[in-house]
C-alpha cells in the first residue's frame, strides 16, 4: 500500500478571496486574492480526478465542458464531469445549472453575447452542506461567496460562454456545440451505505463518498487510485498524517484511522465500487 501527501498548488484569480477556509493560510492584504488550491501529483503524471477549492467573491464565468468523446475527438485525453461539496456560502450565494427552459442554439448566442444569458439560466440558492453534480454538457457558473470542493475528471478544457464584460477570451462555436440547452436534472445520489458510508457520486466516471471518523480499511484494486481528503478533522493513513487542507492519495490496502468527528471525503476513477 502506498499513501502519498500531494502538494498544494495556489492559485491567484481576481474573483478569489484573501480569507480562505480552515487550513489553508491566508494571502497578504499586499499579494492578489486566491480563488483555487490544486492538490498535485508528484512528476508529469496526469491522474483521472482532480481535487480542488474553490473561494469566490465574484461569480465565476458561465461555462461548459465537453464529454469524453467530445474531446477526444480534439485530441484531448478526456471530457470533464465535476461536482461540488458547498463547505460554506454567504446567504445570498447561487449558482447557475442548466436554463431555465429549453432554448435553441442561437438563441442562446444572442444570449451570450449581449447578457441576458444570465436571465436564461436557473440560479439555484446554496448552502453549507449541498451537493452538485455539474455533468459534461451541463451550462453553469459557480456564484460569489462560496467555498467548496470541487472533485472532477482531470480536465481543464473549459468553454466560456459569458464572463461579465471581463476581457477574457470567449468559446462561442466550441460551447455552443457542446453545451445542453435544456433545465438541470439532478444526479442521483444513492446516500448511505450499511458501513456508515455515505454515496456522493457512484459513476460512471468517479465515485465519491463520504465518511465520519473512525478505524477503516479500505481495499482499491490492482492500479487504482484514490483520494483521500479530510475536509475536517485528521488522522494517519500507513503511517502517513493527516489533517483538514491536504489530500492524500492511495492505493493497495490502506488502513486509516480519523479522528472522531472528522469528516472525509474519498474520490476513485470509474464505477467499480471498492
Amino acid at each position: 500500500m502506498t499513501a502519498t501527501l500531494l502538494a498544494t498548488h495556489r492559485v491567484e484569480k481576481p474573483w478569489g478571496r484573501h480569507s480562505l477556509w480552515p487550513g489553508f493560510a491566508d494571502p497578504g492584504a499586499d499579494r492578489a486574492p486566491v480563488g483555487e488550491i490544486w492538490f498535485q501529483t508528484p512528476g508529469d503524471s496526469a491522474p483521472d480526478l482532480l481535487i480542488k477549492y474553490l473561494f469566490t467573491s465574484e461569480k465565476l464565468s458561465v461555462q461548459v465542458h465537453p464529454n469524453d468523446a467530445q474531446a477526444q475527438a480534439r485530441g484531448l485525453p478526456r471530457g470533464k464531469d465535476e461536482c461540488w461539496v458547498i463547505l460554506d456560502a454567504e446567504p445570498d450565494s447561487t449558482i447557475a445549472l442548466g436554463t431555465r427552459e429549453p432554448v435553441d442554439r442561437e438563441t442562446l448566442r444572442r444570449a451570450a453575447q449581449d447578457g441576458s444569458i444570465e436571465q436564461l439560466l436557473d440560479w439555484k440558492p446554496v448552502k453549507a452542506g449541498d451537493f452538485f453534480y455539474s455533468a459534461s454538457g451541463t451550462i453553469h457558473a459557480i456564484g460569489e461567496g462560496i467555498t467548496l470542493i470541487e472533485v472532477q475528471q482531470n480536465s481543464e478544457t473549459t468553454y466560456r460562454l459569458y464572463d461579465y464584460g471581463r476581457p477574457r477570451e470567449l468559446h462561442l462555436d466550441e460551447g455552443l456545440a457542446v453545451a445542453d440547452r435544456r433545465p438541470f436534472v439532478p444526479h442521483p445520489i444513492p446516500g448511505k451505505v450499511a458501513d456508515d458510508r455515505t454515496i456522493l457520486v457512484e459513476g460512471p466516471k468517479f465515485v465519491l463518498e463520504r465518511w465520519p471518523g473512525g478505524h477503516r480499511m479500505v481495499r482499491l484494486a490492482e492500479g487504482q487510485t484514490g483520494w483521500l481528503v479530510p475536509v475536517t478533522g485528521g488522522g494517519v493513513v500507513d503511517g502517513v498524517s493527516f489533517r483538514a487542507g491536504e489530500c492524500l492519495t492511495l492505493s493497495g490496502t490502506a488502513e486509516i484511522e480519523a479522528e472522531v468527528g472528522s469528516d472525509l471525503l474519498f474520490a476513485y476513477p470509474g464505477e467499480r465500487r471498492i
